[in-house]
């Protein structure tokens, strides 16, 4: 029992650790992009690709770095993404020029899809399923904690140390994970051990995801919508390939007899879909709008991630003796609320409405996330973690490039080619006023497949 109980709090501490590494260093780098241009003397477009660099590689390898991990061992493949991640953060730290930097980014996010999509998995082998909520609000916590603490402290860092300390701090933050695994985190977790490794599968998966991934960030252009045509022709491709083989690297089967693994992913999907562009949209209001600068917008801006990180320990351990089911769809309900309030912001909205809709906000995405990421994890069987752990990954991403998407064709359509200036504030309001209620509607069709995905297995209860 005391091994168990042992067992718990190491993989509960390195999986929270990297959950926290992940999202602290893209918002704490999106901060610094101003620092790095002015080193390096960058155009605008080169200054997009460090964050999309590391966003693109770590969405191609996702998928194939579960299933590696599911037949030669989640814990090899965790440490190996641990090692990656924290050896090219340390050479980003020392970089000549943003192609030595570009290069490092990708890297980084090669060794991030290896650890993110297997510390889920590794955290439900372990924790026992009674607790399993608990643990994952906690997961989901760190993840918050880190978009919360990014901009600030990696403001802060980039002021008095530079923006390669950013980089840096990473190796410190890597070591410990890689200490404490190693010493006290026991077993390698691949009930799929000795099956075979689909490289055709991988290839669809891979080149379907980078031209969808590519297409979304350049929208909207008649190139972007070539590739997005190419990039769904690939993934119908590779789910077609993935039902016919023996053993696929990604089993799309699960989805067609697993109504509640089905309906609570698309549930995850559709819920960043909706929520991921708020802050963006948000952002711009209040620096436009409102006349705030950055850092007080980006203040305002902190509540939602706060009461994200606050409340999503206890709706995870909620959701232990809860239907998962009713907790997530009040959550996304909530979340719906709050979007359509959003939608009514004007030039003369008062900021403590803002703040109050943030925190309601907050609070709706809490209470959903942890008790929907507990049944899609409590809905497969063990040797099916690592896929699992991979969809939550998947989703969430495949999620924000919707949302994102969503919100820069609706400034396309309203406001045009042209900065956002006092002449054309009215038609930037319209834009964001389209896109909320646009993202009402996600909600509502997640809330069905929230509320109707099924009661959890009883194993799990």
């Amino acid at each position: 029992m005391q091994f168990e109980q042992q067992q718990e709090r190491s993989a509960l501490f390195v999986t929270t650790l990297t959950s926290f590494m992940v999202p602290f260093m893209i918002s704490s780098v999106n901060i610094a992009l101003p620092a790095i241009q002015h080193e390096f003397t960058v155009d605008a477009v080169t200054l997009g690709w460090i964050p999309t660099s590391y966003l693109l590689a770590m969405a191609i390898l996702l998928v194939p770095a579960g299933r590696f991990g599911d037949i030669y061992g989640r814990k090899k493949i965790f440490l190996a993404g641990v090692v990656l991640y924290s050896l090219a953060s340390t050479v980003a730290a020392f970089v000549p020029d943003v192609g030595w930097l570009l290069t490092m980014r990708a890297v980084q996010g090669m060794g991030a899809a290896m650890f993110v999509t297997t510390a889920i998995a590794i955290l439900t082998s372990v924790v026992a399923p009674q607790r399993r909520g608990r643990a994952l609000g906690i997961l989901v916590s760190a993840v918050y904690v880190g978009l919360a603490t990014g901009p600030f402290v990696g403001g802060f860092m980039t002021h008095y140390l530079g923006w390669r300390s950013l980089f840096g701090s990473m190796f410190f933050l890597g070591a410990g994970v890689l200490y404490i695994a190693l010493r006290h985190l026991e077993g390698d977790w691949a009930e799929a051990r000795g099956e075979r490794f689909d490289l055709v599968g991988t290839f669809f998966y891979c080149t379907s995801v980078f031209c969808l991934v590519y297409g979304a960030i350049r929208m909207p252009t008649i190139q972007a919508s070539l590739l997005l045509v190419i990039g769904i022709v690939l993934m119908v491709t590779f789910f077609f390939h993935q039902s016919r083989v023996a053993f696929p690297v990604f089993d799309v089967r699960i989805f067609c007899k697993n109504r509640i693994f089905l309906f609570s992913s698309m549930a995850a999907l559709i819920n960043y879909a909706a929520t991921f562009a708020v802050t963006f949209q948000v952002s711009l209001y209040l620096q436009y709008v409102k006349g705030m600068a950055p850092h007080v917008a980006g203040a305002v801006l902190m509540a939602q991630p706060i009461i994200m990180a606050l409340f999503s320990p206890w709706a995870g351990k909620l959701s232990d003796s809860k239907d998962p089911r009713i907790l997530a769809s009040a959550g996304m309900a909530i979340t719906a609320v709050g979007l359509s309030v959003l939608a009514t912001l004007s030039r003369t909205t008062p900021l403590w409405l803002i703040v109050v809709v943030l925190l309601v906000l907050g609070f709706g995405f809490a209470l959903f996330s942890s008790p929907n990421m507990s049944a899609i994890m409590g809905s497969v069987e063990r040797r099916y973690l690592g896929l699992a752990s991979g969809t939550v990954a998947i989703m969430r991403l495949f999620g924000q490039m919707i949302s994102m998407s969503v919100a820069t064709i609706s400034l396309v359509i309203f406001v045009g080619k042209k900065e956002i200036g006092p002449d054309n504030l009215q038609l930037f309001l319209q834009s964001m006023h389209f896109c909320l209620l646009l993202f009402v509607l996600f909600c509502v069709v997640g809330i069905y497949f929230s509320f109707f995905r099924g009661k959890k297995r009883g194993g799990d209860e």
